[in-house]
């Protein structure tokens, strides 16, 4: 690839190894994070959002721990991909072994889980909308083990701290991210 990977090329990636409705809206929310973050840090949010984009876009295709971004940084890397986009999509599954030692690779990590989380949070609303989820109520089922039970808690409070800002910020911080495209997400509220 001679030149940067844009959205469009992260899009069409996406797409071609996950028709996963569920997978296609975790990659968006991820993306709305990344960008907000990158906007926040003073970092390039085509870049980041990019990444965001395409961190599982895999997973659909290579849904274990032998082979969930073992096969998607290959092809990341046989395409030309930039090597520090790679390495943060790498770094966001701790199994990979890869520091997370870019801001980036640290937002990609903060955002994950967290996104998956609100989603869950936002669909046992009656209004499913996203921008009402409460910080205290979101506070409250990650002690609910039975709640979203696939998501790593551990992973979301740790990424906060990777990050370096508080708990109770992030969590409004990836809501806010995630309703500027809650359309997009299938999460507005009911008319």
């Amino acid at each position: 690839m001679s030149e940067q990977p844009t959205r469009e090329d992260a899009w069409q990636l996406l797409n071609q190894y996950t028709d996963n409705p569920s997978l296609i809206k975790h990659a968006l929310a991820v993306e709305a994070a990344m960008r907000a973050y990158a906007d926040r840090l003073g970092e390039n949010r085509e870049t980041w959002g990019t990444v965001g984009l395409i961190h599982d876009f895999d997973y659909q295709q290579n849904p274990t721990e032998e082979t969930h971004l073992h096969v998607g940084t290959g092809i990341l890397r046989e395409a030309g991909w930039p090597e520090e986009w790679v390495l943060a999509v790498a770094s966001h599954a701790d199994y990979m072994g890869v520091p997370r030692d870019t801001s980036m690779a640290k937002a990609l990590f903060a955002v994950d889980e967290l996104t998956g989380f609100l989603t869950a949070c936002a669909l046992v609303r009656p209004d499913k909308a996203i921008a009402e989820v409460k910080v205290k109520s979101v506070k409250k089922k990650l002690k609910d083990k039975a709640f979203a039970r696939g998501v790593n808690r551990e992973d979301v409070r740790r990424g906060a701290e990777e990050l370096g800002v508080e708990l109770d910020d992030h969590i409004a911080f990836v809501r806010d991210a995630m309703a500027t495209i809650a359309d997009r997400l299938e999460l507005p509220p009911a008319e």
